[in-house]
């Protein structure tokens, strides 16, 4: 082996790097274990007080579950900070630890669609012609069916309806923010592409606002994508403990707003008074509850109560007693310190107090002037001296009489990005229509002197000073932009205009409890089949086992150091393509120790047996893998959510697996052979393992096409007359896992939900005889938040009977913080449904193309493909077939859904594995061979290659086997298809693909006899 050296040195430079990856996961888990210690000392405390002792069992726990999830992100805020690992702060070794799916680690997972129909529509003249309509009508018809962006719709639509009339007549140029050459003249395709530049500009800017939003709600690790092409947003917000706050935040349209403003002498006063009141209120506190001086001395930063902790945690570390008695002495102003003057401005805090501000200026008996509005700055303030990033301004509003901003975003037109003339500063000039111009000519004469806040979705972005009278609607907007600032302002201020209400199409909530489930069914599936791969390996191979068991350690280490490099996140479905990775890892050693065994056979020394075993397994090792890597492309294209993380997880495996199996067990034979070490490769057991066989395969092919069609025919008829058991992402329609607290059936449960809808729902058991999945299509069309609610409600309504506890509505529907209750829920639209489904089909096919055409061109014979890929087209038949055969026969659920398909392509990647060695070893005995009759050649092939068909097939079956018992109800279904998948594939590829691939040679043999023949 060359280089030896040069390979060893990467491969500890590689296995350093994964390590110090993954290094940052295990520190995050000290210290939120730290953090864990700490909420359970809080908790404690909380149970000797007289309040606790006050409420129901149920209250106590539901109040200490809050108390702890406060308590815990209070110490995580404290030390965010802080450096605790080489330099790292725990902010930044949080961000770089490996991700956990929400099926993981629970939380919210929503796709928002924007309404791109809408702008189409405010893009349109007052009166439109009646081929508008019509093309409007079908192209959001056509939406349902399509992937196609809705601009694009809409002009086929148009040109379908109307293909002689220009558009100019219904679309107003004027509010596109584009130019033509002649808007008279302006042609259709130039009206179109107007249109798609305008709702690029709409879906960006509502990506900023879901961004902005998103960050506002707090939540860790949130991941925000644009969906290319669809105007779709993608939000996932692990552990989020309020979802009906989040449909509203989500949903709610960007609002842009023009406010005046009070200055900060106006509002002094009452700041003052509201300080007084809060230092009353804290005295009275103190009396009533006075802390020990030795207390105080003992432990002086260390709060002494839950409510003490909460204050704490929303200010700086309190270092001694006097700072303590300055925060008693002014509540108020130790957490917003004033800017004073003529300003807006009212004064600045650390973003961790802006909550607590909020709450004094929202409960205090303060008389506020009636139209006095409080409003934090959307950045941090850059005024010298302050921590950067770190405080916000507190801006005082004025609201116009009876209706608060004296202006909106709708009057805008246009707005550009200029530099000033002068300092060259960044500033964003912007256009009114003549309504907004007549207006904001009277704002600005009546402010003169004073300040104007522009406001976006509540958050203040610029408050300038009027200088004088704004004629014409045109005026500029100044301060201390950046050129991005200056950008996003301008492209806040012109979407301003546009209405683009955005609605949830699909929406998944898990639990936190259903979440440590997953999280312990993954690890002890994982555990288990490591554990079973390991023993299995040195079992058959002995010593040679043990090297493959060193690079398959390697392997999982650089594996999860891969996922945490790229920023990759881990689902259950990604846990269970890592155990079928393992499985998978296993393959390329068994066909390189599978071809060592020959060459020794054959009387070559262990050395030249090594080396020959190696260059000979090359090519069949690369093909296979190939093939599989392509079918995970494909799936990680195709799919979303959790079926990406399984094919992310797939293709990083298959990498990896093919580097360990090659160099790192090759190094470890050098090692050895280096000190005249013996290798073994079998055992006892497995010395004479389907050795000198003879069997002929290729007669007992018509057997084999009777009992094959047979299979088919019945699974086709299945399909056709049974169906499915559809799941939610492709039927549409709402589903909520719910727990009870004792055990029910699930005819109770479907009878009592007849009931309250009206028709009948899916109902099945889900992981124990008191949890229960529930799927109803009651009101799917009607997607408002408030439909939501009234669902659940009658839900509860139907089922509150079945608890022990009791539970309220809210601790019923509480998907988060409830032990028993809703503990996940999803919701699809139809249309999300119906793309999903056609996804599918479309992968699969992509897959049996894509796979037939590497197969047709490394062998360079149609045939093989063919061959190959009918084989593949079988399996997938009979394992499709076998879902709509035993749905509701066997005491698990097996939908078909887009983990189903996942588990179809990798039956698919899998299967091809087996083909591939096949016809790799039949290529090599023809140019062995080549006067040997062809029958006989593929009979030795098969014979050849059934000891490494056979053990790869048994190491993936005790991994799936290991998933399919361990791993959780939510993966059974998929590891039953794998299952199920692997063992009619590896029949597949004895008796099928390659009888098909003779008699395709066969059959062109003799047409090509026949041709030359006549000649």
């Amino acid at each position: 082996m060359q280089s030896k050296g040069a390979i060893t040195f990467v491969a500890i430079l590689i296995a350093l790097a994964c390590a110090f990856q993954l290094s940052f996961t295990a520190v995050t888990a000290i210290q939120e274990g730290k953090a864990s210690k700490y909420a359970d000392k809080v908790v404690e405390n909380v149970k000797q007080t007289p309040a606790f002792a006050a409420v129901s069992d149920l209250d106590k726990a539901f109040w200490l579950d809050s108390v702890k999830t406060t308590a815990n992100k209070i110490y995580l805020d404290s030390i965010a900070a802080e450096k605790v690992y080489f330099g790292y702060t725990y902010k930044d070794v949080k961000e770089k630890e490996l991700n956990l799916g929400l099926d993981l680690k629970g939380g919210m997972n929503v796709m928002l669609q924007l309404d791109l129909a809408e702008l189409v529509r405010s893009c349109a003249r007052e009166k439109t012609t009646e081929q508008f309509e019509k093309a409007m009508a079908l192209a959001k018809e056509r939406s349902v069916e399509t992937h196609d962006d809705f601009i694009s719709l809409f002009a086929a639509a148009w040109d379908e309806i109307n293909p002689n009339q220009r558009m100019s007549f219904d679309i107003d140029l004027d509010k596109l923010s584009g130019d033509v050459k002649n808007k008279t003249k302006a042609t259709n395709a130039e009206i179109i592409n107007l249109l798609q530049k305008e709702a690029e500009s709409v879906i960006n800017n509502s990506y900023n606002v879901v961004e902005r939003r998103v960050n506002q709600f707090g939540v860790s690790q949130p991941n925000i994508q644009k969906i290319a092409r669809t105007g779709r947003i993608l939000v996932e917000l692990p552990g989020v403990k309020e979802p009906e706050r989040v449909r509203k935040l989500l949903q709610g349209t960007a609002s842009l707003e023009f406010w005046q403003t009070y200055t900060y002498q106006e509002i002094a006063p009452f700041l003052q008074e509201l300080n007084d009141e809060l230092r009353d209120e804290f005295a009275a506190l103190d009396a009533a509850e006075p802390a020990t001086a030795a207390e105080t001395a003992a432990e002086p930063a260390k709060p002494a109560s839950i409510e003490d902790e909460l204050a704490a945690a929303s200010n700086q570390e309190v270092s001694d007693a006097s700072a303590e008695l300055a925060e008693k002495a002014n509540p108020l102003f130790s957490k917003l310190m004033p800017m004073g003057g003529n300003s807006a401005c009212l004064g600045v805090a650390h973003y961790r107090d802006t909550a607590a501000i909020n709450a004094w200026l929202n409960s205090s008996k303060v008389a506020f002037p009636g139209d006095f509005v409080p409003a934090w700055s959307f950045k941090a303030s850059s005024l010298q001296g302050l921590q950067p990033d770190t405080y916000f301004e507190l801006v005082a509003l004025k609201g116009a009489a009876g209706k608060g901003a004296v202006l909106d975003g709708g009057v805008i037109t246009s707005a550009r990005v200029n530099y000033n003339q002068i300092n060259g500063a960044a500033e964003v000039s912007m256009t009114m229509n003549s309504t907004g111009a007549a207006k904001w000519e009277v704002i600005t004469e009546q402010n003169i002197g004073h300040q104007i806040a522009i406001v976006m979705d509540g958050q203040v972005y610029s408050y300038p000073n009027v200088q004088n009278k704004i004629s014409g609607g045109s005026s500029q907007i100044t301060g201390n932009f950046t050129q991005e600032e200056a950008d996003d302002l301008a492209t806040v201020l012109k979407s301003g205009k546009l209405s683009t209400p955005a609605r949830i199409v699909q929406e998944q909530v898990v639990g936190p409890s259903l979440g440590s489930a997953s999280i312990r069914a993954g690890l002890i599936s994982f555990i288990i089949a490591f554990l079973l791969v390991l023993i299995y390996m040195v079992i058959f191979y002995r010593r040679a086992g043990v090297a493959a068991d060193i690079a398959l350690l390697c392997n999982v280490v650089f594996l999860f150091g891969a996922l945490v490099s790229f920023g990759a996140v881990l689902t259950l479905p990604g846990i269970a393509g890592l155990v079928l990775t393992l499985g998978m890892a296993v393959d390329a050693n068994v066909i390189i120790y599978e071809r060592i065994k020959e060459e020794l056979n054959a009387g070559k020394a262990l050395r030249l047996a090594i080396s020959d075993g190696y260059k000979n397994a090359y090519s069949a090792i690369l093909d296979g893998q190939i093939t599989t890597l392509l079918t995970g492309i494909i799936l990680a294209i195709f799919g979303s959510g959790a079926v990406k993380s399984f094919a992310i997880v797939l293709v990083i495996g298959i990498i990896t697996s093919v580097l360990t199996s090659i160099f790192i067990t090759r190094l470890i034979f050098e090692a050895r052979l280096k000190r005249n070490k013996d290798i073994s490769f079998y055992t006892s057991f497995s010395k004479n393992f389907l050795k000198n066989t003879h069997i002929n395969f290729l007669d007992k092919r018509r057997i084999s096409y009777i009992v094959s069609g047979a299979l088919c025919l019945i699974a086709i008829i299945s399909c056709l007359t049974k169906g499915f058991s559809y799941g939610v992402d492709f039927s549409g329609g709402r589903t909520y896992v719910v727990r009870f607290d004792q055990p029910v059936t699930p005819e109770q449960v479907r009878a009592a939900t007849f009931d309250a809808f009206g028709e009948a729902a899916e109902v099945k058991q889900f992981g124990g005889a008191s949890q229960m999945r529930i799927t109803t299509k009651y009101m799917i069309n009607d997607e408002s938040s408030e439909t939501d609610k009234m669902i659940e409600a009658k839900l509860y309504d139907a089922l509150k009977g079945f608890f022990v506890s009791n539970p309220t509505l809210e601790q019923f529907t509480s998907t988060i913080d409830n032990p028993n209750g809703i503990i996940s829920s999803d919701r699809v639209d139809a249309s999300i449904a119906s793309e999903v489904k056609r996804d599918a089909v479309i992968a699969v096919i992509i897959a049996l193309i894509v796979i037939f055409g590497y197969i047709a061109i490394r062998f360079r014979n149609w045939t093989y493909g063919l061959g190959g890929v009918t084989s593949l087209a079988h399996n997938a038949i009979i394992v499709i077939g076998f879902f709509s055969l035993f749905t509701g026969i066997l005491p698990f659920t097996l939908d078909v859904d887009q983990t189903f398909i996942a588990a179809v392509l990798t039956i698919i990647g899998y299967s091809i594995n087996d083909n591939v060695v096949i016809f790799d070893r039949i290529r090599e005995y023809k140019a062995l061979y080549p006067k040997r009759d062809l029958k006989q050649n593929i009979n030795d092939a098969l014979n050849s290659t059934l000891s490494r068909t056979i053990n790869t097939s048994v190491t993936t079956l005790v991994v799936l086997l290991a998933i399919a018992i361990f791993g959780g109800e939510s993966i059974r279904g998929f590891a039953v298809a794998l299952t199920l998948g692997v063992i009619v594939g590896t029949y597949a590829s004895i008796f099928i693909g390659t009888p098909v691939m003779y008699d395709l040679i066969t059959k062109k043999g003799n047409k090509e006899a026949k041709k030359a023949s006549a000649k």
